[in-house]
């Protein structure tokens, strides 16, 4: 099972795959193939929670999302995403609510959504023994004031973000994930810090690779253009549904072998 230290040690020698996960089963078959990392993001909000944003993620909703995951998993390091407004306002109620997810549902580190009002909070957080993957670029809980628009484009944005990938290093940070920025920025970045930097739209030069699975799987009727699909089983379980619609319509399902009969309640009426 990689540690921390482990991941942040794959920083220019070995290359990371991290997916997200929400529930134990799925869990089960991203440990099974292998994966190093497993999220268990505030996309839940959007792939599994019928939400139209990652904003309305309560903690109680990640906090039960993780401990599925970290059930369904052996192998994979879990890390817990800390959705909007359970951190950056109040360093007391970021720890308790970050702690909690090492503590009570098993992750092995928590994921910020960074940003100059989070570097002290990643310190914060390291010291007292809760490691953090710092994320940058697009960040899903900022929609309302930046969109969904490509992360560092100017030069003025582009050394903000190297600025602020130095500090949360700095802080503390094991990872970094740079997400929908230009692939040479996050080669830059990458060159520039220790530590493993994983992207999601982010080009091929980072350290590793991260997608939400629905986008992988082809589980979603919609991805980002970053992203891709390496199944389709959207398009699986709906032939599965209808084939099981039809069976039963038709009466072929359920079947003898679907069935069974006690002799012993024959004369029951």
């Amino acid at each position: 099972m990689p540690t921390v230290r482990d991941v942040r040690e794959m920083a220019g020698e070995e290359t990371i795959t991290m997916l997200t996960a929400y529930d134990a089963p799925t869990a089960e078959i991203v440990d099974e193939a292998g994966v190093d990392v497993i999220l268990v993001g505030d996309s839940v909000g959007n792939t599994a929670l019928g939400y139209d944003s990652t904003l309305p993620v309560t903690v109680d909703e990640i906090a039960s999302h993780t401990g599925a995951v970290v059930r369904g998993t052996e192998d994979a390091l879990v890390v817990a995403d800390l959705p909007f407004l359970s951190f950056g306002y109040d360093e007391t109620a970021a720890v308790e609510n970050a702690g909690r997810m090492l503590k009570e549902e098993g992750a092995s580190a928590v994921k910020i959504e960074s940003g100059e009002h989070t570097v002290e909070l990643t310190e914060t957080l390291t010291r007292v023994g809760i490691p953090v993957m710092a994320h940058l670029g697009l960040t899903p809980q900022h929609v309302n004031r930046e969109g969904y628009a490509r992360q560092g484009t100017t030069e003025e944005s582009a050394e903000e973000m190297l600025d602020l990938a130095r500090a949360h290093e700095d802080a503390g940070a094991f990872a970094l994930v740079l997400e929908h920025v230009p692939a040479n920025l996050a080669g830059t970045i990458t060159e520039e810090l220790t530590i493993p930097t994983i992207g999601i739209g982010a080009g091929p030069e980072t350290d590793g690779q991260v997608l939400v699975i629905d986008d992988a799987v082809g589980l979603g009727d919609w991805s980002p253009s970053f992203s891709k699909q390496f199944g389709d089983v959207r398009g699986e379980m709906e032939r599965a549904v209808s084939r099981f619609r039809d069976a039963v319509e038709s009466g072929e399902f359920p079947a003898d072998e679907h069935s069974h009969v006690e002799e012993t309640v024959d004369d029951v009426y």
